[in-house]
Order: structure tokens, then sequence, then C-alpha cells
């Protein structure tokens, strides 16, 4: 089947037909009456009798009547049609089925469906339908043809290329004559597209909303969102936050800290097509005791001591985590480095022993030494209190480390302070709209009520940080100019958002941090490598970040080129996730 290229940003979706003269026009004709929402056309098609059929996994149901009676009641956000068979029975029987996607609020389902057609006066009708939702079903190939293929390796870019995905892997990639079109695959024509890896964000949590309601300790409102309510139903729907992912091109994310039931995420999306990939690490181990806990569970876990300390990181191996975290905090008064660093060091010893990556958050230059002195694989913020010095670089350089700037969440506490939302309009569309609400509400919420001292005073440290001297164009922060000079030293760099911090949206977020790693002087090609194949290091992911042969089919195809601009990774036509392809209009919330 191909899909021509006007096509391409509906992908396979049936447009209304003038005549059904035979059952396919028929069966193409049912299923644009539900593109268009238009109830008398979608009931034309069925026999008005009583023996009409409809099974699903529920069984079988009969009746015209009490069909008709729940048609219109609600349509899908999307409906998209793939795989059209139809097998004559008899001259006046005619047997069909399709592959069939359905995206509304509630997420993403797929499955087959049936259609047996007579032949009657009137035309073809339908006379039984089925429904079977196959979740675990491998979508089938798919061959993109034409397009212009950036691997994410940092190799050239392949002109007029082809991509062949089949069982959820990339069966080739390469240029046209050395990756021939399956027979049997769907055909996407994508000539003056481009083909690149999908994002991966190096640093999320799911155990935070996107604003305030999730971190009270930045802004108090618990007296209207009550933080244990809050908190059990992100654990609830953890799924609300996976179409804003995939709707912006991210596939896979590390969640660097949360409440324990975010380590099940690594097993519930570990091959799903309708969420990102997860990796998780669980609670934190916290140089200083913070109160954002609940009644029963504890996202954070104090470092009282070095017993404590190697018991949490043997009983994260056991939970199934996939590194430890340790949140390396200098508390205000004067501490006690020394017993710190021990305490760092321990978890890092142990973390060796047992077999898990250690991964530090440490803003300070004398405690991101230190961590990567304790073994740390993954910085997951910025170096913000000073620049980076040549110790520094020489520790990363030795310890094989990554470094994850996080750039812009500052900016989201900043607006969060001064009580005025930069909604960023594009990325907008792939936020649910409860969240955006929220995020509208940042204006006028709590206006006489000042966030903690604390915050100001981080902010206050940050906004200390900004170096005189430099162009409109780019950052001049610390962070950014940390960020340069890393990336010039050949270290690692990954993209990573902070994402459920205040105004740090998940998923949308991604936009302005990668254009804000533009904007310290990082390429378009080298920001594309830190957001593809280096976060894919970053999370131990081997068989993905790539576009090359063997890879889990993780891709996005674009309409303008991001070698050019890294801005160019917000034109996003399709978003294709372990083999199944989404469009972004599909993906995008009403």
């Amino acid at each position: 089947m191909s899909i021509n290229h006007a096509a391409l940003g509906l992908l396979l979706a049936v447009g209304p037909l003038a005549a059904q003269n035979t059952p396919l026009d028929a069966f193409r004709g049912n299923i644009a009456a539900i593109h268009s929402r238009n109830r008398a056309a979608y009931l034309s098609h069925y026999l008005h009798t009583p023996a009409l059929a409809r099974v699903g996994p529920d069984g079988l149901r009969q009746g015209y009547d009490t069909f008709a009676a729940g048609v219109g009641t609600s349509w899908p956000d999307t409906l998209v049609a793939t795989q059209f068979r139809i097998v004559p029975v008899t001259p006046d029987v005619v047997y069909g089925a399709y592959r069939y996607r359905v995206v509304d609020s509630s997420g993403s389902v797929r499955g087959v469906s049936e259609r047996v057609f007579v032949r009657t006066p009137e035309g073809w009708k339908i006379a039984v339908t089925t429904a079977f939702p196959t979740p675990d079903a491998t979508p089938p190939p798919l061959a993109i043809v034409g397009a212009t293929l950036v691997d994410g390796t940092g190799a050239a870019p392949v002109r007029d290329a082809v991509v062949v995905t089949r069982n959820g892997r990339i069966a080739c990639a390469g240029a046209r004559m050395s990756c021939p079109v399956p027979p049997d695959a769907d055909s996407v024509r994508a000539t003056g597209k481009w083909i690149v890896p999908g994002l991966i964000d190096t640093h999320v949590h799911f155990s935070q909303t996107g604003w305030v309601d999730g971190r009270p300790d930045a802004l108090d409102l618990r007296a209207r969102y009550p933080y244990e309510a809050v908190e059990a139903e992100l654990h609830r729907r953890p799924d609300r936050f996976f179409r804003s992912y995939l709707c912006s091109g991210v596939t896979s994310v590390f969640d660097v800290g949360g409440y324990a039931w975010t380590l099940d995420l690594q097993t519930s999306t570990g091959r799903s097509t309708t969420a990102p990939r997860v990796v998780a690490v669980g609670p934190l181990l916290s140089t200083i005791d913070p109160w954002l806990n609940l009644p029963d569970q504890r996202q954070f876990i104090y470092m009282a001591d070095e017993a404590t300390v190697r018991q949490a990181v043997r009983a994260h191996k056991a939970w199934g985590a996939a590194a430890i975290k340790v949140w390396y905090i200098m508390p205000p008064q004067p501490p006690d480095t020394a017993r710190m660093s021990a305490l760092v060091h321990a978890a890092g010893d142990e973390a060796r022993k047992v077999g898990l990556p250690l991964i530090v958050h440490a803003t300070g230059l004398w405690e991101a030494k230190d961590a990567l002195r304790a073994g740390a694989r993954v910085l997951v913020h910025s170096v913000w209190s000073a620049p980076v010095d040549d110790e520094f670089l020489a520790l990363a350089r030795r310890a094989g480390a990554i470094y994850v700037p996080t750039l812009t969440v500052p900016d989201g506490y900043g607006q969060v302070t001064a009580r005025h939302f930069l909604p960023d309009r594009g990325a907008l569309r792939c936020v649910d709209r409860a969240t955006r609400a929220k995020a509208f509400a940042t204006d006028t919420v709590a206006l006489a009520q000042a966030p903690p001292q604390s915050l100001r005073q981080r902010l206050g440290r940050i906004v200390r940080s900004l170096a005189p001297g430099l162009g409109s164009t780019r950052r001049h922060d610390q962070g950014a100019l940390n960020l340069k000079r890393v990336f010039d030293a050949g270290i690692p760099v990954a993209l990573g958002t902070d994402a459920g911090n205040p105004l740090t949206l998940h998923g949308a977020s991604v936009f302005r941090e990668l254009e804000a790693m533009q904007a310290s002087g990082l390429a378009p090609r080298d920001v594309l490598v830190a957001a593809t194949r280096n976060a894919a290091r970053a999370l131990d992911l081997d068989s993905t970040g790539t576009v090359t042969g063997g890879a889990v089919a993780d891709l996005l195809v674009l309409d303008a080129d991001p070698l050019a601009d890294i801005r160019h990774l917000r034109d996003i036509a399709l978003v294709i996730h372990r083999g199944e392809a989404y469009t972004r209009r599909e993906l995008e919330y009403p």
C-alpha cells in the first residue's frame, strides 16, 4: 500500500467516496463516515434489522436499534485505518478486515476489525461487524522512501534514503539502492522530508505534574490541591503524559527520581507502542532530609549514615531500579562536607558492588567533582555555581561521565515566582487540557503568597550566574557557558529537561531545551546526537537512539531540515515508535 506525499499528514486516513459500487467502496465509506463524524452516513452502511450482529471481547450482541442508539455519543479524536482486505465468499457475500488505531482522551488503542457485507437492492450493507484490540500485535512492515536520513550517529546525511521497519525494529536504513522496498510493506513516499531518531529525554519525573501542585515546596497550594490526592492521581494515571511525549517526538525517557511505583513503568512500557519506553531509578538518596514525601511512601531516602546508604542501594537492586540517584545538596548551614562526601562515596561503592550505575544531582562545582570521584556515570544537571575547570573536565573524562545540562528548568520556577506563564503555543498542542489549564492559571494563582525563601535563594544564585558580553542569540548563563566548555572538551552531552517540575511540562519542554543547547553554541547536528545516541547511552539502551539496522524502530519524519536549525525538530510529520506510525496531528490534544 503506497501513501502519497499529500497524504503523509493523514497516514492512510480514508476520504469520503461518492459511490459504493463495490464492497471495498462500502468498507472505505464506512470508515470515512467515522472521520467526518457523520452519524447518518455511518448508520446507512448497516443492515437495519434485528439480525445485525456485533462481536467484540464481551461477546455477541444483535439488533440495529440498540446499536444505533449508541452511535454519535462520542467519536475518537482520530481513527487510522490500514491493511484493508476483501475476500469474496459468494457473489452476494464478502468478508473484509482492516487494522485500526483509535486515539482519544484515554490514550491509543489498536486492533483488528472485521465486516461481513451482503448485497442488497440499496447496495452493499454490513451484516456483521467485529472489533478486537490487539495491544501486543506487531505493527505491519513499513517503508519510508525518498527522505533525507540523519541517523543520529553524527554521520553525513543520506539523501533519497529508504528506511524499512519490521517487527518493531529497523530492518534496513540507507541509500535507496541498498534498501529495497519489501512487497508486503506499507510505503510512505517522503520526498522532501527528513528522518531522524526518536528523541530521548534523560531527565523526567512522573511523580511530578509539570505544575506547582506537584511541588508544594515551590509554592504551597495544598489547601486547594492536597498533595496526597495529586500523587494518588499521578500513580493511577501515569499514562496521562505518555501521549504528550510521543506527540513531542520523545520515544524514550529516564525517570531519575520518584515514588517506588515509577519503577513499574519500566515493565508496563517496555514493549508498548502507545507509551515512551521508561527507564526508572525509583526513590532518590538524599544528603538532606526533605519533607516532600507521603505518610506511607518516600521519594527521598535520607542518607543518615553509611549503613542506611548501603542498604538502600541493595534495596534498589532488588526492586529492579536502573540506577542509583543521589541528590547531592548542601544544606543552608555550613555543612559537614567530609561526612557528606563519605556517604556519597559509600553509595558509589555499593552501586558498583551490585552492578548499578551511579547518577548524581550536583549543581555545585565542588559537589560535581566529588560525585565524579565517587564514580558518577551521569551528572543530571548543569554545574551552575561556577565555571567548570580543568580538574572537573579531567574527572569527567576519566569517569566516562555523561553531562545532562537541563538549561531551561530554572525558567519554569522563575515564571512561577513572577506569576507569568510564557506559553510555547506550538508545543502546548501536545499537552493535555487539564495540565494546560493549570499552566495558564499560574498568572493568577495565590498572588499574595511568596515562594519559600529557599527557592528564592536558589533562583537568585542562578540569576547572579548570568555572564555579560554575549550576543542576544546566545544563552548567557553559567549553565550554558559550562555546557559549551564541557562539549568542547569532548565530554558526552545528553538531552534532559527535568520535566515534571513547575512549568517544565512533560513532553512539550524538549523543544525549548534543545533550542537552549543550540543557543549555548552547539551545532544542530551535535544537539541531535545529544538527544538521541548519547541520551540512549545515558539510559544504557544499546538498541535505540540511531536509525540503523537492528535498532528499535523509533524515529521521526520531519517537514524541515534539523541540521539547518534544531528548531525544525518541532516540524514533526510522523512519529514512529516500535514500528507503529502516528501522525503528529492525531497525537495532538484538541
